[in-house]
């Protein structure tokens, strides 16, 4: 992950002082109930001293029959679920106990998590869901902050250490960064690195979170370098990585989608096909997923928030989950999944893409180059899935260089040599090495592909869609031209497209 910007550290309180002000704060009040890892966010404030201040309520119902008389039964127990019910549970009791009585000057708060840390073969996945769940003021409805963590300390005692900081950091961050959640959000990893944790979901609701664009937040932990990848289910609801992949295949397709054209759509329906009747993944469930790299949403000097809802909203219109990742190398993509999944890994590309992949100039950070990079890419049953492209457009698009006219000026696609994962030719020093991978069908052609559609690049969609260009919508799916127009996105503009057809007619 990159390496987060702290300022001057002499400038960031310590997570002693952040629960001591939180202990002398006579508003602020509540529980804290801990699963696992120890009691380790409370022991803060109680050793910051002034806790009787804070702290209603301590409680670890750590055997799991206590803790399903306490708060019911959940699938899994360290999990989103098992959270909810923590949070839903000692909030109740919470107002239950004390709200006749302290309501009118107290501003009730709820901590709580269910985590794995290492176990002692340590041989476990070390992650927890950390939740609070307080008032902006006394009397008010609460709101709710849920994060998601992965830790990454080789020893149990650190894990339990690094817990107990980010979790201060929350309950600190929730009550004093409450109207910036930006800022919250950074100092999550106050007197942490990111090497030792990484926060890989956050989800803010309740009414003073009302206009908080989950989706910003959860892009706002990538750009920080809190977490590598982020993923929104086709609803936009932001879903925790692992809840998704987890023992499933993976079927990704990476892409600018700006907008999502016709070619995206058939690239998916024909590698979807071929997927589905692997041997390895017949019979097993299947998660297709659209990936956007950071570096592709920041390929404009700045990252722009609309441009980045306008490609997921659209993308969600279809169906499709959607995953935003730091991993501009396709071998860190797959090694990410193998986080979740020991299943089939299938990755849907066009064959100019192909062609970059290998581009050496990618892998000069590897003490073995491109050989290194393939064999960290094709271990572990992981397969290249490649759209063909005719030649007049494959020769015009290689390397990402665009010199001719729009799609719809160029669309011989019937009338060239098509260019497939079979014929392509890469740099004659690799020869060798790429007839090996497609000999051995770690690469394979996609067929069934629909030829009626032709050769259609986002990028040439874009510039018709900015300048009223006639055709676009032909070469988009009609739910995306619709909601392109409905809403104005990637510079449509439904007033100039009025006064056009107007002055036209």
């Amino acid at each position: 992950m990159g390496n987060l910007d702290m300022g001057n550290p002499e400038e960031l309180l310590t997570t002693n002082r952040k629960a001591l002000t939180i202990n002398l704060d006579p508003e602020k009040y509540g529980t804290f109930a801990e699963i696992g890892a120890g009691q380790e966010v409370v022991r803060n404030f109680f050793q910051a001293g002034g806790a009787a201040g804070t702290v209603a309520k301590s409680i670890s119902a750590y055997d799991m029959k206590f803790s399903d008389a306490i708060y019911g039964k959940s699938s899994r127990y360290v999990s989103q679920d098992r959270l909810d019910l923590m949070l839903d549970h000692e909030y109740a009791l919470l107002k239950e106990r004390l709200w006749e009585a302290r309501s009118s000057n107290t501003t009730f708060f709820v901590y709580a998590n269910t985590v794995a840390a290492r176990n002692y073969k340590g041989n476990n996945e070390c992650h927890g869901w950390m939740g609070v769940r307080y008032q902006f003021t006394p009397q008010s409805e609460p709101n709710t902050i849920l994060i998601h963590v992965r830790m990454w300390d080789k020893e149990n005692i650190l894990q339990q250490q690094a817990l107990g900081v980010i979790g201060v950091n929350l309950i600190y961050g929730a009550f004093y960064f409450k109207d910036d959640p930006k800022q919250m959000i950074k100092s999550l990893f106050d007197q942490l690195g990111t090497s030792r944790i990484e926060v890989d979901m956050i989800k803010f609701s309740g009414p003073n979170y009302s206009d908080v664009n989950n989706r910003l937040m959860s892009l706002e932990l990538v750009r920080l370098g809190l977490t590598n990848a982020v993923m929104f289910s086709a609803d936009g609801d932001v879903v925790q990585p692992s809840e998704v992949l987890h023992n499933k295949a993976i079927l990704v397709e990476r892409g600018s989608f700006r907008p999502v054209t016709l070619v995206n759509m058939d690239m998916l329906r024909c590698a979807c096909a071929q997927f589905a009747q692997e041997p390895e993944v017949k019979g097993k469930e299947v998660v297709v997923l659209m990936e956007i790299t950071m570096n592709n949403l920041l390929a404009s000097g700045e990252l722009d928030h609309e441009d980045f809802l306008a490609r997921v909203d659209t993308l969600g219109a279809l169906g499709n989950n959607v995953l935003i990742s730091n991993y501009s190398e396709y071998y860190r993509l797959s090694a990410y999944f193998r986080r979740f999944t020991k299943e089939m890994i299938g990755l849907a590309m066009g064959v100019n893409n192909l062609v970059e992949l290998f581009n050496e100039k990618y892998y000069e950070n590897l003490a073995g180059g491109i050989l290194e990079s393939f064999g960290r890419l094709f271990r572990n049953s992981v397969k290249l899935y490649v759209y063909p492209m005719r030649q007049n457009v494959f020769s015009r698009y290689v390397g990402g260089v665009d010199t001719s006219e729009p799609s719809s000026q160029k669309n011989s696609f019937a009338s060239n040599v098509l260019i497939t994962a079979r014929n392509v030719q890469v740099t004659p020093r690799l020869q060798n090495l790429y007839m090996h991978l497609l000999e051995n069908h770690y690469i394979d052609c996609l067929v069934g592909f629909d030829e009626e559609i032709g050769s259609v690049f986002s990028r040439d969609e874009l510039k018709k869609i900015k300048s009223h260009g006639s055709d676009w919508e032909k070469y988009v799916p009609s739910q995306v031209a619709e909601i392109i127009k409905r809403r104005n996105l990637f510079g449509y503009s439904s007033a100039v497209a009025q006064e056009e057809v107007a002055a036209k007619n």
